[in-house]
């Protein structure tokens, strides 16, 4: 089964401390730490990350979509909004597949659940990734690297059959 995470962008942006402060001094910097941020988790998850931007006041005629990494980005086009595009997402999507949307709007998360999706605030979301950073750290820094010798590597058999050549008179 196919797992799709969708994010409402500019809603995690303003609800992360971190990304607030960077938004406070430049939004493309708080974009793109989040699409960082993102792109990290989905390294070590098997699921589809869709972020979703809001541009509906921008003056935009089309829908912008591009991929970073794994990562699926969409920018909305003039008058559309995140939440009618991630609606829109929803009905699109499989529905043998486990959609969860990742919003604080309440009025959006009743209408995602009637559609048959999952929600999760942005919250839940931050302690996801900062769980899943942990869970690296801890491996990368517990497992000490073994360096392997050329022999350590080989199969038993190819392991014999050298053995039986170096013992093999001349």
């Amino acid at each position: 089964m196919e797992e799709y995470l969708i994010i409402d962008g500019y809603n995690i942006i303003n609800s992360w401390p971190l990304l607030i402060e960077l938004k406070n001094d430049n939004l493309e910097l708080a974009r793109d730490k989040l699409i960082e941020m993102l792109q990290n988790y989905q390294g070590i998850q098997d699921i589809n990350i869709i972020i979703v931007f809001d541009a509906h006041l921008s003056d935009a005629k089309m829908r912008t979509v591009f991929n970073q990494g794994r990562v699926q980005i969409f920018y909305t086009k003039a008058g559309e909004t995140a939440d009618a595009l991630i609606e829109r997402m929803i009905s699109e999507i499989p529905s043998r597949s486990k959609i969860t949307v990742v919003t604080n709007d309440w009025n959006e998360q009743r209408i995602i659940l009637g559609k048959g999706a999952l929600r999760m605030t942005s919250r839940e979301l931050m302690h996801r990734l900062t769980a899943a950073e942990e869970i690296i750290n801890s491996k990368s820094s517990n497992s000490p690297i073994k360096i392997k010798s050329i022999e350590d590597r080989l199969e038993l058999q190819i392991k014999k059959k050298l053995e039986e050549w170096r013992r093999k008179p001349r």
